[in-house]
């Protein structure tokens, strides 16, 4: 997570010693996330956080992807696309009706991997445009 963390598209600032200290065992304890881990060898290359939710307009669960980290070095290799192929499998094990994920409208190389994975921006009705996603720190 640090690695992400310290790109630009993670907000190119280092997790908090909190985290550093805590991250693992608090996401390990959460109801409903499971991570997925990439290797190559015995490298740890990449790295999906993910969440179960539930559709209310379809009425069964989903899972979110929150976090995705593939290493500089492994970038290209087509990690993301493994990574995306375990969570779909997952999320069909568990009777998912969707997996969502997030993605910075600049982030051309993470776009075009999640777009290679069947991933879309998506409307309810064109005519209201694209949904968004907002945040509120409390």
């Amino acid at each position: 997570m640090d690695h992400y963390a310290r790109d630009p598209y993670g907000g190119g600032e280092p997790l908090s010693d909190v985290c550093h200290r805590e991250l693992l065992a608090r996401l390990a304890a959460f109801p409903g996330a499971f991570s997925v881990l990439a290797y190559r060898g015995d490298v740890a290359v990449g790295l999906s956080n993910c969440f179960m939710g539930f559709s209310t307009f379809v009425c069964k669960p989903l899972v979110n992807i929150h976090d995705v980290v593939v290493t500089e070095a492994a970038r290209g290799l087509g990690v993301c696309t493994r990574m995306m192929e375990q969570v779909a499998e997952v999320a069909r094990a568990r009777g998912c009706c969707k997996i969502t994920l997030e993605v910075l409208e600049k982030n051309h190389p993470a776009r075009a991997a999640y777009r290679k994975c069947g991933f879309k921006p998506y409307a309810l009705d064109e005519e209201y445009g694209k949904a968004e996603f907002w945040q509120r720190y409390l």
